[in-house]
């Protein structure tokens, strides 16, 4: 058992995370950088690769490795390793501290056999990425990542409501689920949160941009993708996902084309690219499978080279509207590069990753003759073009000139971004840098004429298109309401009715609960009672009255369904 434990590539990530939290803030590079190394040589050269116990009845598999596992899991530890690098001299020890356990929560659920470990890394993902999310230290910090908080807890209610419907029949080893039962059904939703789809995707560009610049940056990398790995796992196939994914690619186009802050445009980009995956996933094919996971992680890598970009222009001017920024290319000429690699290869430029990753899906749904998907999937490549390759680096480093005039970033900070730019060209020239490591033998040859000639047309419209219509579009300030107004507002009325009740009503049930409840319950009677009554003036009291019922909503499913 020794030996399993400590080829587990997590729990040297959490290892890291803890010496992180006690060294010198001048020796948190050394784990930051020797942690994900021992992970990175456990995800490939581990002498096993599963580990599987009984414990009460039930067979656990806290480790099992395959072939998609270890392509996220190397990905994760990258963007993990280059986080902490771009964020050495910005980044509180807190933040470092919780980026590596966030990054290890990821890496246990990846290589999770069961669903009882999956479901305690899956919890420890929302843990840790609420504490970077606070730790953005303004109010509007914690304002969302309360609201971030919340609804990921009831993600993890509505998965562990699913997970104790298979319990329930003995098993709980990780494999594909017919959506036929109503435990898969919890599953599926749970996970889908977890993934940013709509209704539920408000809370990506809500929190993520409140943390700091390079928080946001490790937040991009794990949550997300790690939903799509259990998309994978569990549901290859689901034909339903297809409609899902698409939902996500063009909702996410339309608000990040609306969207004036530079990290919101790339935080509604996430749920946007998050849809392409779910898109394949929903294929099911074995191509399309690949287009997933190859995409998932290339995703990661240009991602975080746009939001490190964004980022380093955020720490060097305290400026993040598009408003207020402009020629910036003068003085930040690296940082401006970097992210302009970046904006290419989310466009599935040619000789960029994202050529080589998105088109895997694109060629998948041509040969399932889904022709509507595919033409859907080309127009959202149009569109991705113009809000992350055209409008990001052109409002922010070029178009108008803003006056200001900051340098480039500390060296830590350009030494990340060069490294990401540079996975991002060569995965793009030499594609068999991933093709080898993907699920299935891929056949799929990317550069075509044909294939190089229609993307290029596709991209040189869609910049066209921009450009013309760039005079009409103003620099002006603008808010954007997303879907979570329509359950926000209604659930911030029915905390107040709940609240104006309790204060009404308080001592009728103080009264009933000392009739009928001893003397030693009800002490804690009258301690919830009080922390009720106290946070009734405040966020608390919403969070009680919000989670206290849905708390019960879900309980009371769950045993009438499995009882």
């Amino acid at each position: 058992m020794q030996d399993h434990i400590s080829s587990m590539p997590a729990l040297w990530m959490l290892l890291g995370a803890a010496l992180i939290a006690v060294l010198p803030n001048r020796w948190r590079i050394i784990p930051a950088i020797v942690l994900p190394s021992i992970t990175l040589w456990c995800i490939w050269f581990s002498t096993g690769d599963s580990w599987q116990t009984t414990v009460m009845g039930y067979s656990l598999a806290p480790f099992q490795s395959d072939s998609v596992r270890q392509i996220f899991g190397t990905a994760f530890v990258i963007a993990a390793m280059l986080s902490l690098v771009f964020g050495v001299t910005i980044a509180s020890k807190t933040e470092s501290s919780a980026s590596m356990g966030y990054a290890g929560s990821a890496i246990g659920v990846a290589f999770a056999g069961d669903f009882l470990t999956f479901f305690v890394f899956w919890e420890m993902l929302a843990v840790f990425s609420t504490i970077i999310i606070w730790d953005g230290r303004t109010q509007a910090a914690r304002a969302a990542g309360f609201r971030y908080a919340l609804l990921h807890f009831m993600g993890g209610v509505v998965l562990l409501a699913g997970i104790a419907g298979l319990a329930t029949q003995g098993d709980l080893i990780i494999r594909p689920l017919p959506l036929e039962s109503l435990s898969a059904w919890l599953i599926f939703i749970g996970v889908l949160i977890n993934a940013g789809a709509p209704p539920f995707s408000a809370w990506v560009a809500d929190a993520y941009p409140e943390a700091t610049p390079s928080g946001s940056v490790v937040l991009s990398a794990f949550t997300t993708k790690s939903a799509v790995l259990a998309l994978i796992l569990l549901f290859p196939g689901e034909s339903v996902l297809i409609s899902i994914g698409l939902v996500m690619i063009f909702y996410g186009i339309i608000y990040a084309l609306l969207e004036n802050d530079v990290r919101r445009i790339l935080c509604y980009s996430i749920v946007n690219q998050v849809g392409f995956m779910v898109c394949a996933v929903g294929i099911g094919t074995d191509l399309a499978l690949n287009g997933a996971v190859a995409h998932a992680f290339t995703h990661i890598i240009y991602k975080a080279l746009l939001l490190m970009s964004a980022g380093a222009v955020i720490a060097q001017t305290g400026l993040r509207k598009c408003t207020d920024l402009g020629g910036l290319a003068r003085s930040m000429p690296l940082t401006a590069t970097f992210g302009i690699i970046g904006a290419l290869a989310i466009s599935a430029f040619p000789f960029t990753s994202g050529f080589v990753s998105k088109s895997l899906t694109s060629q998948a749904a041509i040969d399932a003759q889904l022709l509507a998907v595919w033409l859907a999937l080309t127009a959202a490549s149009a569109g991705v073009f113009l809000h992350a390759g055209i409008k990001f680096p052109w409002f922010v480093f070029f178009q108008k000139d803003s006056g200001l005039r900051p340098s480039d970033p500390h060296l830590s900070m350009k030494l990340a971004m060069g490294v990401l730019a540079t996975l991002c060209i060569g995965i793009g020239c030499a594609p068999q840098l991933l093709y080898p490591y993907l699920p299935y033998t891929v056949t799929y040859v990317p550069y075509t004429t044909e294939h190089l000639v229609s993307q290029l047309q596709l991209l040189l419209f869609s910049g066209l298109a921009f450009f013309l219509t760039l005079p009409l579009m103003r620099r002006t300030l603008t808010l954007t309401l997303d879907f979570d107004w329509f359950y926000r507002v209604p659930l911030f009325r029915l905390s107040q009715l709940i609240r104006e009740s309790v204060a009404q009503h308080g001592s009728t049930f103080r009264l009933a609960s000392h009739t009928v409840i001893q003397s030693k319950a009800r002490v804690y009677v009258d301690k919830i009672f009080a922390s009720v009554m106290l946070g009734g003036r405040s966020h608390a009291g919403s969070t009680v009255a919000i989670v206290t019922s849905a708390l019960l909503i879900i309980v009371i499913i769950s045993f009438v369904a499995f009882r």
